[in-house]
């Protein structure tokens, strides 16, 4: 709903093509004999289509199947490959820069230009989530400055070249990173709280193994108020739509720390300055 609004607001007119739904199926590999279920090549569908807009805005999901293939990005990749126009990642399979630009621009309006220290925590959810959302959050803090803290559980780390990439914005922006399996600890002091799950690439393709080995997770890795009340006064942020009492309780998501809502009305200007920039 933001980026239609945004577009609106702008004076623009969206059109919403869902691949299967009120489009033909993609394909978007190449080289590939079309004589399955997928109907017609990106490299037709994103070059007729741009041919009637002045960008394209992209929401691919992770399928977590395949972590070597998936962690490469190869959907959004391929449009950018065929599109002459301004390609607008709404949420890939490894990013999603429109929400974190939001998350700064909360943590901007809440505390200014001070660095803080945040802390990214994984949180059970009963079935695995794509990374997209921690891996661009993490990114984004670590290019601002922050001093960060990552929590999950064993088995459960981002990216190794991301990793990477996080570690090198954040020593040339003067912040630091920190790794931590340990989930109470993680809030001591802090200043924000990031709340997301994520999947671990370990179980990619096999989905029903991960549900199962997350299990014992559920109780503990859920952010509530006596992990609240270590922090100093943080923020509870989460990009929404989230599973309350799963992920966050309702003490704290009611609490007048969180900016949840901030945060969702964030997208909506951080996107209509993303289209201002890119559409001349």
């Amino acid at each position: 709903a933001s980026m239609q609004v945004g577009i609106y607001e702008l004076g623009g007119n969206s059109v919403i093509l869902e691949p299967g739904g009120t489009s033909w199926t993609l394909e978007h590999r190449d080289g590939v004999v079309m004589d399955g279920g997928k109907t017609e090549h990106l490299k037709e569908f994103v070059r007729v289509l741009e041919r009637y807009v002045s960008a394209i805005g992209v929401r691919t999901f992770a399928e977590l199947e395949d972590w070597e293939l998936e962690r490469t990005d190869p959907i959004l990749s391929a449009f950018a490959k065929y599109s002459s126009k301004p390609i607008i990642n709404l949420e890939s399979a490894m990013h999603h820069p429109c929400q974190s630009m939001a998350d700064m621009m909360t943590i901007r309006e809440r505390f200014g230009a001070e660095k803080k220290k945040v802390l990214l925590t994984w949180a059970w959810h009963p079935k695995p989530l794509p990374m997209a959302v921690p891996n661009s959050f993490a990114l984004a803090a670590a290019q601002f400055g922050h001093d960060i803290t990552i929590a999950h559980p064993k088995g459960y780390e981002l990216d190794r070249d991301l990793m990477r990439e996080i570690e090198d914005h954040s020593k040339e922006s003067g912040g630091s990173l920190e790794i931590t399996n340990g989930v109470d600890s993680a809030f001591e002091n802090v200043e924000v709280v990031y709340a997301k799950s994520w999947g671990s690439s370990r179980y990619y393709g096999n989905l029903d193994e991960e549900i199962t080995d997350r299990a014992k997770y559920r109780e503990k890795w859920i952010v509530d108020e006596p992990k609240m009340s270590r922090t100093n006064d943080a923020i509870f942020m989460h990009c929404l739509p989230v599973r309350r009492n799963l992920i966050v309780t309702d003490s704290v998501i009611d609490s007048p720390n969180s900016v949840v809502i901030d945060q969702a009305e964030n997208r909506l200007h951080i996107q209509k300055a993303i289209m201002s920039k890119l559409i001349k």
